[in-house]
């Protein structure tokens, strides 16, 4: 057995001075509309639920006893009469969860896809036909009723014992599936005003959108990072969706984000803020390579000596090193610069999640570290 063994290191070393970083939000070049980053306040979707059938499976269905027992139901529902639940063939039927969700201001008569999910041990929804299912809102309330062919995007074959399947078949959609029964009533602000919420909370951006719907349309003042309060005019109290048409096409300067580094340490991704900023630091980095290798050899003994025949394990273990490398990081060094340092020594993207929590909990990195 030959072993190689040299010294290997993983260093992480951070300089810190006392230097104080001023960091200037710099304001892109960009520019928003306001329907794209905000929406009024009460204006919401709606989630329905039902449970169903999935009828007319090739023996993929399920063989729960609550599924025989809600097709008796249906059954007699539809003036057929059968005494016993336990005379309806299996697999054939499938219990299911219906669901959809609702968009503001819908009608009655509008149509919506529904997805549906298999409850209990069916092994396909495919070439089943959802029988007509209540939707019901939070409050118990009938708001939608859905039937229709179920698609899938999976694929499953079987035969002979044996089975395979591509994707998922027991979820599927009903394009169309739904028809809303009643219209869905939303009230756009109260008698004076109405409130637009910011889909990512900013003090910045609150302010830009008060300043300037106050400047070009109506007086408007930010409550806080979230929402920007906006008083109706009275030529407008009996129009809203006019003034809201002002209001949303308006046009404000994008501001810079949060300087933040996103880590997700089971896949090795990262995603690093273009306003990470670092303190003085200083990386070392080395790496060690293990590699173990079996051979298997016959041993025979000698003739008439009485031995038995054996499998020895020669084992080669063989252990190298990359040679440590060393940069240096000025202060307020950008994104690009910490990357290209990084790559230039080869770091890998797990060591690289390495570098950074180090950097970060050593306080050189200028950024929240988020790991997922």
């Amino acid at each position: 057995m030959k072993i190689k063994k040299r010294m290997a290191f993983l260093l992480l070393a951070v300089m810190m001075f006392i230097v104080p970083v001023t960091q200037v939000s710099a304001i892109t070049e960009q520019t928003l509309r306001i329907k794209d980053i905000t929406h009024v306040k009460g204006i919401r979707e709606n989630q329905v639920v039902g449970y169903g059938l999935v009828v007319g499976l090739q023996n993929t269905g399920d063989n729960s006893r609550h599924t025989q027992m809600t097709s008796q139901q249906m059954l007699l529902a539809l003036g057929t009469v059968i005494d016993q639940s336990n005379y309806i063939q299996k697999g054939t039927t499938a219990a299911v969860i219906v669901t959809a969700t609702i968009p503001p201001f819908a009608k009655e008569g509008d149509k919506l896809d529904v997805t549906v999910s298999a409850m209990a041990d069916a092994k396909s929804l495919s070439g089943g036909v959802l029988v007509q299912t209540q939707l019901r809102a939070p409050n118990g309330e009938i708001v939608a009723v859905a039937q229709g062919p179920v698609t899938v995007g999976g694929i499953r074959a079987s035969q002979g014992g044996a089975s395979a399947s591509k994707g998922v078949t027991t979820t599927g959609r009903v394009p169309n599936g739904a028809i809303v029964e009643r219209d869905i009533l939303s009230t756009i602000g109260d008698e004076t005003t109405l409130t637009l919420l910011l889909d990512k909370a900013d003090y910045t951006m609150a302010s830009r959108i008060s300043k300037t719907i106050s400047t070009r349309v109506a007086p408007a003042r930010a409550l806080d990072g979230g929402a920007v309060e906006v008083t109706i005019p009275q030529r407008y109290r009996n129009d809203r969706v006019t003034f809201l048409s002002l209001i949303e096409n308006q046009i404000v300067g994008a501001v810079s984000e949060k300087a933040k580094v996103v880590v997700n340490e089971r896949t090795g991704t990262i995603v690093i803020g273009g306003n990470t900023r670092l303190m003085p630091a200083a990386v070392a980095h080395g790496g060690i390579t293990v590699t173990i290798m079996a051979e298997n050899n016959v041993v025979q003994p000698n003739a008439f000596a009485g031995g038995n025949t054996a499998i020895v394990q020669n084992a080669q273990i063989e252990i190298t090193e990359k040679q440590g490398s060393l940069i240096q990081m000025e202060a307020n060094s950008s994104l690009s610069d910490l990357v290209s340092a990084l790559n230039n020594i080869g770091v890998t993207p797990m060591d690289l999640i390495a570098i950074l929590q180090a950097l970060s909990s050593a306080g050189s990195l200028q950024a929240e570290l988020e790991v997922i």
